[in-house]
């Protein structure tokens, strides 16, 4: 899990019927496991199951008056709008007693009062379980700063990286990278932003409790030794995620977002090289927003043992743009060979004003492979990954010349974008 900064103050609405609590609940677990000193409250009514729940699990719990939003015309419905006031009024309340940093709703009676009551003054995330968003939820996801929905086709904002994928208008690099992402289940619920933002990954700390206990542990967690490379003060994790190198090659930018303001960064100056301080996001940013410039064209290739369920062990974005036969600009980047992914401006600089020629090709996909600086820390050998990075750069390259690659996708990839 991201780390979150000690001291912070989290709202979690989310009452009524343990379809909104216990996912609440699971949130407020994790958020103590990552940091014990992040204070959590629960907001809930008189008439909910939060009241024998919350408390029970061990967290603090804020009753406020409930307004619940009538199903069918009925005298009720006149009644809303005060209670409602109410409802926000005291909601405010106890975000101001709390010192409330971020709201975490998860629907029912109380996420409306809480979302309305953070509105425009504290972070806002929604987070949906169902397989069609409640009313609450679909407010509140209006001005949201994240949306988190398990399910495709929920009613909210934003996609999932299985809808990504399929989506007729997403750049093909990115369609690839997000279609070998994990498998069908995870791609269902995960989105963009979480695998942009994935942890790095080491041979020596994806390991159980016990074995890693048995090692002494590594640098990343828990240890003093990088077992990797002994001599070395700095974790050389990998970099586990498949969309930032498709992402990196179209010139792709995101928005982080916190309580003090908002920023802009070009995808690549958002990692660090550091298996542990990877993400030069801080700790109470949210990354809320990917802009890609249009006008590329775009591939991705990946690497792994497995045909599905597997982390890339080399990734290939590339993405240029041609006038006639001539490369006008071309971005090629690398992932999972370094604790970041990135960019490989060598081969982007002799590959302008040059035809895409088999030897010109075969020069810039070895500029790509002397990049390439691997540790023996992922699956595979680590001398065959770097020299199968010129070949995969030679895919890349080919495809986007116009070369039918099926038959190399399917052989390495053992997928096919349907046209």
């Amino acid at each position: 899990m991201t780390s979150v900064p000690s001291g912070v103050s989290v709202l979690l609405a989310g009452g009524g019927t343990a379809g909104h609590i216990e996912p609440a609940l699971a949130v407020a677990d994790a958020l103590r496991e990552a940091d014990p000193s992040i204070t959590i409250t629960a907001l809930g009514t008189e008439r909910g199951l939060e009241t024998s729940l919350v408390p029970a699990r061990g967290y603090e719990l804020r009753l406020v008056p409930a307004a619940p939003l009538p199903r069918k015309p009925s005298f009720d419905l006149v009644r809303l709008p005060g209670r409602l006031r109410a409802a926000v009024k005291a909601t405010r309340a106890v975000m101001v007693d709390r010192s409330v940093d971020v709201v975490v709703g998860f629907g029912g009676y109380v996420a409306l009062p809480a979302y309305l009551a953070a509105r425009g003054r504290t972070p806002i995330v929604v987070h949906e379980a169902n397989a069609r968003a409640g009313l609450a939820n679909k407010i509140g996801a209006r001005f949201a700063t994240l949306i988190a929905a398990a399910v495709p086709g929920s009613g909210l904002a934003g996609r999932t990286l299985s809808e990504i994928a399929a989506h007729e208008k997403t750049p093909a690099a990115l369609r690839h990278a997000a279609i070998q992402v994990a498998t069908p289940h995870i791609r269902n619920m995960g989105t963009l932003g979480g695998n942009l933002c994935l942890d790095t990954r080491c041979n020596y700390y994806n390991q159980s409790y016990e074995w890693r206990k048995a090692i002494d542990f590594c640098l990343k967690k828990d240890g003093d030794i990088c077992w990797v490379a002994t001599a070395s003060k700095r974790c050389v994790a990998a970099s586990s995620t498949d969309c930032a190198p498709a992402l990196m090659a179209l010139g792709t930018s995101v928005k982080l977002v916190s309580s003090s303001g908002e920023r802009e960064v070009a995808l690549e100056n958002l990692y660090n090289n550091d298996g542990i301080d990877y993400l030069k996001r801080r700790p109470d940013e949210i990354l809320t927003e990917v802009s890609i410039p249009s006008g590329w064209k775009s591939t991705y290739w990946k690497l792994r043992r497995r045909g599905a369920f597997d982390f890339p062990v080399l990734g290939v974005g590339a993405a240029l743009k041609m006038n006639k036969e001539i490369v006008e600009e071309v971005r090629i980047a690398l992932g999972a060979v370094a604790s970041r992914p990135f960019l490989v401006d060598k081969a982007g600089e002799f590959l302008k004003g040059k035809k895409l020629t088999d030897e010109v090709i075969e020069e810039a996909s070895r500029l790509v492979a002397s990049r390439a600086k691997p540790m023996d820390n992922a699956d595979l050998d680590l001398y065959w990954r770097k020299d199968v990075s010129a070949q995969f750069a030679t895919y890349a390259l080919r495809e986007l010349r116009g070369d039918d690659m099926r038959d190399a996708r399917l052989r390495t990839a053992r997928h096919v974008l349907a046209d």
